[in-house]
């Protein structure tokens, strides 16, 4: 069975004792409605059991280091190999984490400048080469006469380490002093002690010498002495002034200035010697945004101008009244005039503050008293507020006024002036990093070396190369390694780590990837398959969980997954070859690939009106000045192949500008120049598919709403009444009704030290969050656990007669989520399933029908038969009068659009234009629009 990997009596969520094999080193795809156990099985069971046979057969030592994980709950799994999972995570919230990094080409790109790099002048831009003794001591001759010296050999450089051996090396040489992290210690009479988990820098103090006539030969035994003892580097130090660093490798000889040893952390924007000193590597400095203290300068500031102040006027006994009127008296300052009738001299006055000493009058316990006083201004009394206080709710109250703004030394570019300065082909390791990658590999093709540095560089180029060509093949090749990781959608950040493990060329392993298709344009889709493929054939096994019909025909195996979802799945329907599926009458999956089931062309379209949305002059990212057009009251879609600017467009601009309009949001959008159209809408929801909550304590229940009304309904029981319970006792989340041996949680974790830990039920409660007290009342013969417990369908049925709650959860039921249970913790829900609880929690809602929804890939994790689900519920919203915009790659949704924004023509700088815009059937005329050549297929 070594070619077979066999599952027996799964039982993980909703899997019903599954019993599957699988071939192993074959491209397999488990597919199913969304809901059905495809996730439970792929990640939650192989996955999870894969990592922990790992895991246990590392040593007890070294388990107690690493997170724990459960068995899940299976028989037995024969034929398991190490598993890799590659799922749908954004890579982390990290500023400093890159494109670079995460794949690990700036590694070698590192490696690269470090050993042909050619390094400049800082200053002035001349290759600069080695320094000679002579060269050094003429530049320390140069300071003015008695300056106080001391001549260093730095022989560490930010090493981690007690150093012990060292030192006594520098003793046994005959140096008396040291000087450690700054500090000079005496060898003989100081004990030093140096912590060895922290980075250190050691230098032996060579000589102390006055600068004056005649001390030449001197200088130059101990510059000598110094660059022998520290292998080339020298460095002077002049009390009061910053340090000198010469080295005999690389030196401007007009300016001066020396450059260090050229080493591969020298390009780490995380080490101290090349990370730019004012952003600490990070490229953005936060920053109080002078548009976010006054976002509405129409206002004076007696109409409540000035943001961090609050919405109301100002008490005229108030300490910052007086300050005005002080401002007022000696300045001009006039606080009933609008702020954008200030000249610009008051203006900088009343923000950064005034050069003469204010009078101030002041009220105190009720007598008047005069004050001295220096104003300094709004945004520097911010300023320093942020820098002294302590207090966390401060800072982020403060932040809510500040705004990312690139470094004004490194100007973004991460590192320091000397580190930029160090070329290969004439461009710096930042540069280099912010091109396309498409256009880096061009860039490293045509690249002019000496025979020498192409002897050097042959590996390293070969491997950069290999890497950025898988990325191109996972269709990024739109994106530059400087990108910062956060910014990276779900689909991307997947595809990424996939390119990754293709690059670290490992075998035998089981990689277990979630809908890979994700965000990637149709075109694309090719060479990502060829790129799973890929990984196969080198000797891999892949499980993917996938909707996408193209992955789904190219799989070796196919694993349909049902019937239905949530306790109707878990069922093993159909498993073998492309066509055992299409044979399978009972497999949904198989009657969409048969094309009897299939999502229909609407016979009539909504025509666009009279009136739009309209963004005029959108330039963010990689929009070029684009304007576009949004029908009101119609279903678009918004279209392109990745990095075209969708995103950017729709989430960036259109839904940031209209929130900070309408509902008064202090994010900044993107650049645009104006929006026309706001008052044909009052209210703009954005249905992402983030979390319902972060917490088990959170479900469909609590989310709608729903819960609050079932509370009430319990309290109003004839027995509730009697013992004086009110709708609080029900709640898990509080004291009084709920189980306090387990705060409500219904399981106790127990730590097993360096075994797994262990979640068992509470003893108290046995799973069911509440007190034997609260347990006892009944509604219908039902008590709230029991009802916690119901799926919608069953609720429905059981709260027939209740209007109130059977309208919510009907919209939950019309979502295709009948299957889920009310009480069932968002932990336990895909990001399919929260998308969909939050358009259930809107369609619940009374409608005005001038509300603008907004949808980012609405159809990720979601099976052609939910996708139609999905259709009928954007359309429902839009027969409501309300304006939909989804951005959308599934050909399904967008030949059911009105009205589609197609942009492109490429990604990252080679897209950002309209194409094209209007009916799904206008579309698919152009010939220039990838998305229309698609679309032509499926009308």
């Amino acid at each position: 069975m070594k070619d077979k990997i066999v599952i027996k009596g799964a039982k993980v969520h909703n899997l019903k004792n599954v019993d599957l094999t699988v071939p192993r080193n074959e491209f397999v795809v488990f597919t199913g409605l969304s809901g059905s156990g495809k996730s439970s099985l792929a990640f939650d069971t192989l996955y999870a059991e894969g990592q922990r046979r790992y895991m246990e057969s590392l040593s007890s030592y070294a388990r107690q280091f690493l997170g724990q994980m459960d068995k899940p709950n299976v028989e037995y799994i024969e034929g398991l190999s190490p598993a890799i999972s590659i799922d749908q995570k954004t890579t982390g919230r990290n500023p400093r984490s890159t494109v670079g990094t995460v794949t690990e080409i700036y590694d070698y790109l590192r490696l690269l400048y470090a050993k042909i790099g050619v390094p400049h002048c800082p200053n002035c831009g001349k290759e600069i080469s080695q320094q000679t003794v002579d060269q050094i001591v003429d530049s320390v001759m140069k300071l003015e006469e008695r300056t106080k010296i001391q001549v260093l050999a730095p022989v560490v450089r930010g090493r981690k380490g007690e150093h012990t051996k060292l030192i006594a090396h520098i003793k046994k040489s005959g140096f008396v002093r040291v000087r450690i992290d700054g500090e000079v210690y005496e060898i003989d009479e100081d004990e030093i002690k140096l912590d060895k988990n922290k980075k250190h820098h050691i230098e032996a103090l060579v000589d102390r010498i006055v600068i004056k006539q005649g001390v030449e030969g001197r200088l130059t035994d101990s510059v000598e002495t110094a660059l022998k003892l520290a292998e080339g580097l020298v460095v002077i130090n002049v009390m009061g002034k910053e340090d000198m660093l010469f080295s005999e490798n690389f030196a401007c000889p007009d300016c001066g200035i020396s450059i260090g040893e050229i080493s591969p952390s020298m390009f780490s924007f995380n080490a101290p010697f090349g990370k730019c000193d004012v952003c600490d590597g990070i490229g953005t400095l936060l920053e109080i945004d002078e548009d976010l203290v006054i976002p509405d300068k129409s206002k004076s500031i007696m109409e409540g101008a000035i943001a961090p102040w609050g919405e109301g006027r100002l008490k005229e006994e108030s300490w910052t009244f007086g300050v005005l009127k002080a401002l007022s008296k000696k300045y001009k300052l006039d606080i009933n005039k609008p702020i954008e009738d200030y000249d610009e001299k008051t203006l900088n006055i009343l923000l950064y503050g005034a050069p003469d000493v204010l009078k101030v009058n002041y009220v105190k316990d009720s007598q008047e008293m005069v004050f001295n006083h220096h104003y300094e201004g709004i945004i520097n009394q911010m300023k320093r507020r942020y820098m002294e206080s302590n207090s966390d709710y401060i800072k982020s109250e403060i932040e809510n006024y500040m705004s990312n703004n690139p470094c004004p030394k490194c100007k973004g570019a991460r590192l320091k002036k000397e580190v930029l300065a160090i070329t290969v082909g004439n461009k710096n390791i930042f540069e280099f990093c912010s091109m396309p990658i498409r256009e880096e590999v061009s860039f490293i093709d045509t690249l002019e070396l000496s025979n020498k540095h192409k002897i050097i560089s042959a590996q390293i180029v070969k491997e950069i190369k290999s890497r950025l060509e898988f990325l191109i093949n996972v269709g990024l090749d739109y994106l530059n390694l400087a990108r910062e990781a956060r910014t990276l959608s779900g689909g991307e950040s997947q595809r990424i780590r996939l390119a990754t493990q293709i690059g670290s060329s490992l075998v035998g392993v089981l990689y277990i990837l979630d809908e890979p298709s994700i965000g990637l344009h149709q075109r694309d889709n090719d060479r990502l398959i060829a790129t799973m493929k890929n990984l196969k054939d080198i000797g891999n096994t892949l499980i993917v969980v996938e909707h996408d019909e193209d992955t789904i025909k190219a799989a070796d195996f196919i694993v349909d997954i049902g019937p239905g979802a949530g306790e109707h799945g878990g069922e093993i329907i159909a498993a073998g070859s492309l066509e055992d599926i299409k044979n399978c009458k009972e497999s949904i999956t198989g009657q969409y690939l048969t094309g009897v089931k299939k999502i229909e062309v609407p016979k009539e379209r909504r025509e666009a009106g009279k009136n739009f949305i309209e963004i005029v002059g959108a330039k963010e990212n990689n929009l070029k000045n684009v304007n576009v057009k949004f029908p009101v009251g119609l279903f678009t879609c918004v279209t392109g192949v990745s990095g075209s600017g969708k995103s950017t467009l729709v989430n960036e601009i259109l839904y940031k500008a209209l929130n900070k309009k309408i509902n008064r949001s202090k994010l900044n959008p993107g650049k645009y120049k104006s929006i026309n159209g706001i008052e044909n809408i009052d209210k703009i929801i954005d249905i992402n598919q983030s979390p319902i909550g972060r917490t088990p304590r959170s479900n469909p229940a609590t989310y709608t709403g729903v819960f609050d009304i079932i509370r009430e309904l319990y309290a109003s029981t004839k027995e509730a009444k009697l013992r004086g319970y009110k709708a609080g006792r029900f709640s898990f989340n509080v004291k009084g009704g709920r189980c306090e041996a387990c705060k409500g949680d219904g399981i106790v974790r127990i730590e097993m030290q360096f075994l797994s830990d262990v979640y068992v039920p509470c003893d108290v409660c046995k799973g069911k969050r509440y007190n034997r007290e609260t347990l006892e009342i009944k509604y219908k013969d039902k008590n709230i656990d029991d009802l916690l417990n119901m799926t919608v369908e069953d609720a429905l049925k059981f709260f027939e007669n209740l209007p109130r709650i059977k309208n919510k959860l009907q919209t939950l039921a019309d979502v295709g989520l009948g299957y889920v249970r009310l009480g069932q913790p968002s932990t336990q829900l895909s990001g399919g399933e929260a998308q969909r609880i939050k358009l259930a929690y809107e369609l619940s809602k009374r409608s005005t029908g001038k509300t603008l929804y907004i949808l980012d890939e609405p159809t990720t994790g979601l099976h052609t038969d939910d996708v139609k689900k999905l259709i009928s519920i954007l359309q429902r919203l839009t027969d409501m009068g309300n304006t939909v915009v989804v951005i959308e790659h599934n050909l399904d949704v967008i030949k059911c659009a009105d009205y589609i924004v197609d942009l492109g023509p490429e990604g990252g700088e080679k897209g950002g234009t309209i194409l094209c815009s209007g009916t799904p059937e206008q579309v698919a005329q152009n010939s220039s629009s990838y998305t229309g050549q698609y679309l032509k297929k499926m009308l």
